[in-house]
C-alpha cells in the first residue's frame, strides 16, 4: 500500500477570524505537500515543472505558499505528482496530502 503524506495547517486562535491568515494557511498546506510528495518522488524543482509545464519558479512559489491555486493547478499537480489529491476544508483548517496511485 502507498504511503500518503498528510499535511495539516491549524490557524492560531487569534487569527481564525482573520480570511487573509486562513487563506495562507490553507496556501502553506498545499505548498509543504507538494514539496513532501515531490521530494519522495526524488524530484528537483525544475523536473516537477517540466512534468507540470510549468516554469521552476512556479513551482517555488507553490512549495513557499505564495499561491492561491486554482482547481485546474490542482489537477495539473496531481497529475505530475504521480498522485490523488485529497484536500479537506473544514471551518478554518485544511488538510492536503498527495496520495501515490496504487502500482
Amino acid at each position: 500500500m502507498s504511503r500518503g503524506y498528510h499535511t495539516q495547517w491549524l490557524i492560531p486562535e487569534e487569527h481564525r477570524a482573520d480570511p487573509a491568515y486562513v487563506e495562507a494557511g490553507a496556501a502553506i498546506a498545499l505548498g509543504q505537500a507538494v514539496y513532501d510528495r515531490r521530494t519522495v518522488l526524488g524530484l528537483s524543482q525544475g523536473q516537477l515543472a517540466r512534468r507540470a509545464g510549468m516554469a521552476e519558479a512556479e513551482i517555488e512559489r507553490i512549495e513557499g505558499g505564495a499561491v492561491t491555486p486554482t482547481l485546474a493547478l490542482l489537477r495539473v499537480l496531481a497529475r505530475a505528482l504521480d498522485a490523488k489529491l485529497d484536500l479537506s476544508i473544514e471551518d478554518e483548517e485544511t488538510s492536503v496530502s498527495f496520495v501515490a496511485h496504487a502500482a
